[in-house]
């Protein structure tokens, strides 16, 4: 199988607790939604922030996205909570 480099960022509350960039290597034809689950399965800060039932959103290479998109090589890949303004 062969794998792939990705640059995880978090941003704002998510920033604050699970620290800002990493490199990750992955098997290729991941997608953002396996990512979170194997975010989840880090630790049970990761599993507390990152919870399916909390309000997150991701983005591939700075582009909103769904879960289902697929991870390429070299890619960056954000999660962050929704932004507020008023």
């Amino acid at each position: 199988m062969s794998m792939i480099t990705v640059k995880l960022k978090f941003f704002a509350a998510l920033r604050e607790r699970l620290g800002a960039n990493e490199v990750l290597s992955l098997p290729s034809g991941t997608t953002v939604g396996k990512l979170r689950d194997l975010l989840l399965a880090r630790s049970d800060l990761h599993a507390e922030l990152l919870a399916r039932g909390r309000a997150v959103r991701c983005a591939l290479n700075q582009q909103l996205c769904a879960e289902d998109a697929v991870i390429t090589d070299g890619a960056e890949v954000a999660f962050f909570p929704p932004v507020t303004g008023g």
